[in-house]
């Protein structure tokens, strides 16, 4: 949690009976004379967003800026974006958790970090409406609850596959293989009912949880004030050597382990 007189942000945690369904709210509120710009984490969520207040901008990695208005979906987020909070804006986040979104939306090609308006997904305008609802109530612990009753009506049954691959808590399994088993599917199958009701493939989130276990023992280390053991850090998450760390790093946030050590401050981690 971050909050001063100037900035607030803040996770908001949900409530168990949707806790299959949205990992978290996220919330944040500039009310400095100066834009502040962070840098999101990759999340391998897709993310709703809801902008109050002054449009947020969204930086690509060609530098283009993407003027964000009242509501868009976004995801998988998959690469670290940058984002700016002009003064008076203020953002409310919900991360979709496994594979919710698509529960919600069914089967919709979204392109990486690209914003698109929730009502172009549908056959209806319900999210702007959502919005407009939104935006009369000040409190953001009851805008949540707003927008849980809301998308009750709309999830979807989870599909089989997705479910037995969401429940699936060894990590060390070939998830792949243990649900082809199971469900006496073949493996490509189930790769692609991975890919589909996920947004990703087993391989991709693999990775990334291998990337994310390396920055949290980092972050881990930082807060102790000790010093980064690499050799270690390389060991326990499964790298070959320091230079698969390095790669890594170079492709979810585009800067090398030492240079996030450098900048931690101003980069948003969703997973805390």
């Amino acid at each position: 949690m971050i909050h001063n007189k100037t900035y607030s942000s803040f996770r908001i945690v949900v409530h168990a009976a949707y806790e299959n369904v949205f990992s978290h709210f996220y919330f944040a509120h500039n009310q400095s004379s100066e834009t502040i710009t962070k840098t999101l984490l990759p999340s391998y969520q897709t993310i709703m967003i809801f902008n109050f207040g002054a449009k947020a901008l969204l930086h690509s990695l060609q530098n283009t800026q993407i003027e964000v208005e009242k509501c868009f979906v976004l995801g998988t987020i998959k690469r670290a974006f940058s984002y700016s909070l002009p003064p008076k804006s203020k953002i409310l986040v919900a991360n979709f958790k496994n594979d919710a979104f698509f529960r919600f939306f069914g089967n919709v090609s979204l392109t990486q970090n690209v914003p698109i308006n929730p009502d172009d997904l549908s056959d209806e305008n319900c999210f702007t409406a959502l919005w407009y609802k939104l935006n009369t109530i000040d409190n953001v612990n009851q805008q949540v609850n707003y927008i849980l009753e809301f998308c009750e009506p709309y999830l979807r049954e989870r599909n089989v596959i997705a479910e037995e691959l969401t429940n699936l808590k060894e990590k060390s399994l070939n998830s792949i293989k243990v649900v082809a088993s199971s469900t006496k599917q073949s493996e490509r199958n189930i790769q692609i009912n991975h890919k589909k009701y996920f947004g990703y493939s087993a391989k991709e989130i693999n990775r990334y949880q291998r990337f994310i276990k390396a920055v949290e023992m980092i972050e881990n280390s930082t807060s102790m004030s000790s010093k980064n053991d690499w050799f270690t850090i390389i060991n326990e998450c499964g790298y070959y050597d320091q230079s698969q760390l390095i790669n890594d790093f170079k492709h979810y946030l585009n800067i090398s382990p030492t240079k996030y050590l450098k900048f931690q401050q101003d980069i948003c981690n969703p997973i805390n």
